[in-house]
């Protein structure tokens, strides 16, 4: 079974950390909804939900994503470049610890989760202003032990890598070439999204289903072609805080038990 962390809309979104766009009001009571009937999507495909209350002190904290790296033999809790969302980690790993082995990006890393990508095997952190290279060497070291490959990844255009390339598989990436370069991902077969819709490439895999936002239909074609079971999920609102529909929930195997929790 798939878990899926989620957390409720912070009544304060609308002072939400902004980077690439310009803030314009959010309707508090659209965004619950939209975010309701995303859980209730997940739910749909499989995955138990376990949604914690929101934090009305922590305006970004609906997109958890960034709080934590969950792989399938531990969890990365992340050091989040903003100063303003570090008080989001408490919750977060009392969540994940039941779940998973805790480890912990340390000062001077910074690191969001919505800059890491894994594929398989292969993880690519993109340096941004959220993300630095100090947090990619911990991590590295983190993961040694477990067979994962660390890469560093440029980008552009946009907050996080994870704005500009998603996994739909474990060798195919969604991509926005204007934002990455394809060559950066060896060995990974790179769809493009339509050039009409360069905001596209942030999809949610889920089982054999991907998940795209509805505002970009021809880019859901694009993946439908390529032999992708996909479905739309409304996020409009969402995106006006700059986040997307993998920013809204920790996706993970459920492991096999384990007696505890540790630090690293």
């Amino acid at each position: 079974m798939l878990v899926a962390v989620t957390r409720g809309v912070s009544p304060d979104i609308g002072h939400c950390e902004l980077t690439h766009l310009e803030r314009e009001p959010i309707d508090i009571d659209v965004a619950r909804t939209q975010h309701t009937l995303y859980e209730r999507v997940l739910e749909d495909l499989g995955c138990r939900i376990e949604h914690l209350a929101d934090e009305p002190d922590f305006p970004d904290s609906v997109f958890v994503e960034d709080i934590a790296v969950v792989l399938g033999e531990l969890a990365v809790i992340t050091r989040p470049g903003a100063l303003s969302r570090r008080g989001e980690r408490p919750s977060i790993e009392r969540a994940l610890s039941p779940h998973r082995r805790l480890a912990h990006i340390r000062a001077p890393g910074i690191l969001d989760g919505g800059d890491v990508l894994v594929a398989g095997r292969s993880i690519h952190v993109g340096l941004s202003t959220r993300s630095n290279v100090e947090a990619v060497e911990q991590l590295r070291r983190i993961v040694a032990d477990h067979g994962y490959e660390v890469f560093e990844v440029g980008f552009r255009g946009c907050l996080h890598l994870k704005s500009a390339a998603t996994a739909v598989s474990n060798d195919t990436l969604l991509i926005n070439p204007e934002w990455v370069d394809a060559g950066t991902f060896p060995g990974k077969t790179c769809i493009p999204v339509d050039p009409s819709e360069p905001n596209a490439a942030n999809v949610v895999r889920v089982g054999d289903t991907v998940l795209f936002a509805a505002a970009f239909p021809r880019t859901g074609g694009r993946l439908a072609a390529a032999g992708f079971d996909v479905q739309p999920v409304e996020a409009s609102e969402l995106a006006k805080a700059e986040g997307a529909l993998t920013c809204c929930s920790l996706l993970f195997d459920v492991p096999n038990p384990i007696e505890h929790s540790t630090q690293e």
